[in-house]
């Protein structure tokens, strides 16, 4: 069967949809009946309406997220709308579950304006103990998750952003120790300026990286610009050069967020030795590793794909990122908790395979080097090495 006929069976049967509800607790007898609801649910009502941090205590709120999406930038299919989204909310709902253990509401909202978008999720924030951001179209993106960040006492976490960060982050710093770099000494060059490409040039920048220049569908982000906005003018380039032809020269690092097939590898014979380049693109990169090790064969290669080594999945660093957050009851996820997530990432990288994670992949060895700078997410070991440094960061930060 085809990869298309092969999904839609699988959303279809043997029930619709992906992720469903389940009681935590027996309910089997007519006492039983009377503890779940009326009239032994009163009491936790009360303790709550006394003191609403008990909402943790009684209630599944400390381990529940909101998947929210207005479905204004699903995948790479643009603007689907509201329900359309919905899919692709089920399946954030199961990447929780499956690898964090966390409950997930997934809320598709039908509302582009940001004000009642972020009004809406302000109403319906008590439930929850944090909120996942998902396809949410930039620049309005930026603009909801800073103002819902002012207003709630949760977590809040744009994935789309910040998640493809965390992985790059930890990526880079295992390829710059391959490649024997220093972090503060290399350029790293964005094809891509959006919100992805923005997070990523952030958490690098804290990482200690100094040189960044980001490159859009105009060009290279530089003071000749009169386009720039308030999100992306912290990283206006003082430089001459306007293409990415121009600016790729001597770069030590590429990261492409862009589309298929934009980086030609003609590029590469212009950049330092053992280039590393995150071509993200999906489903097709930028340039593939085998366009890549044609022309040079000092390539240190990721990708977004599962068919290559180094693959950059979201699911390494958001769940696991809120379980730290939750577990902490952080009352945000910070830039300090990001690069938390990103060390663990990149010392469990250096860990020893287990047979399970071999036998996932369906591989004999795998051990850290140029085909290896990022964890794979079946390995049993993320909660321990990311959740718990997550968690670990979010006390010393918010003196829990």
């Amino acid at each position: 069967m085809s990869l298309k006929l092969d999904a839609l069976k699988y959303h279809e049967h043997p029930r619709p949809g992906k992720i469903e509800i389940q009681s935590l607790k027996q309910c089997d007898t007519a006492y039983d009946l009377s503890l779940a609801y009326s009239p032994g649910v009163a009491e936790p009502v009360r303790e709550i309406q006394k003191n609403p941090e008990d909402a943790y205590r009684y209630t599944n709120k400390g381990n529940l997220v909101a998947v929210i999406s207005n479905g204004t930038a699903v995948l790479g299919l643009g603007d689907t709308g509201a329900l359309a989204s919905k899919p692709v909310m089920e399946g954030k709902g199961i990447l929780f579950k499956k690898f964090a253990g966390i409950d997930v509401y997934d809320i598709e909202v039908n509302e582009t304006d940001p004000d009642l978008f972020i009004q809406t999720v302000v109403a319906i924030a008590p439930t929850f103990g944090g909120i996942n951001l998902e396809d949410i179209k930039a620049p309005e993106c930026f603009y909801i998750e800073s103002e819902l960040k002012k207003r709630l006492d949760i977590p809040v976490f744009h994935d789309d952003q910040h998640g493809t960060a965390v992985i790059v982050a930890a990526g880079l710093q295992n390829a710059l120790e391959i490649v024997d770099k220093k972090i503060n000494e290399i350029k790293v060059v964005f094809l891509g300026a959006g919100a992805a490409g923005l997070s990523c040039a952030k958490l690098i920048k804290h990482l200690g990286v100094t040189e960044i220049h980001l490159v859009d569908r105009k060009g290279v982000l530089n003071q000749s610009r009169t386009d720039c906005n308030e999100y992306n003018k912290e990283f206006i380039s003082d430089t001459a050069h306007n293409s990415l032809e121009e600016i790729i020269d001597g770069a030590d690092v590429f990261v492409g967020l862009s589309g298929a097939n934009l980086f030609p590898k003609e590029y590469l014979l212009k950049m330092k030795r053992d280039p590393i380049i995150f071509a993200l693109a999906n489903p097709d990169p930028e340039i593939t590793p085998e366009e890549a090790l044609s022309i040079r064969d000092d390539v240190i290669m990721a990708t977004g794909r599962s068919d290559y080594a180094n693959q950059v999945n979201n699911v390494l660093g958001f769940p696991f990122l809120f379980r730290g957050a939750l577990d902490a009851r952080a009352p945000q996820i910070s830039q300090k908790m990001m690069l938390a997530a990103s060390q663990g990432l990149a010392k469990l990288t250096k860990e020893p395979v287990p047979q399970s994670v071999l036998e996932a992949y369906k591989i004999n060895e795998l051990k850290f080097g140029r085909d290896y700078i990022i964890p794979k997410p079946f390995d049993p070991r993320l909660n321990q090495f990311v959740a718990e440094s997550v968690r670990l960061a979010a006390l010393e930060e918010f003196k829990k």
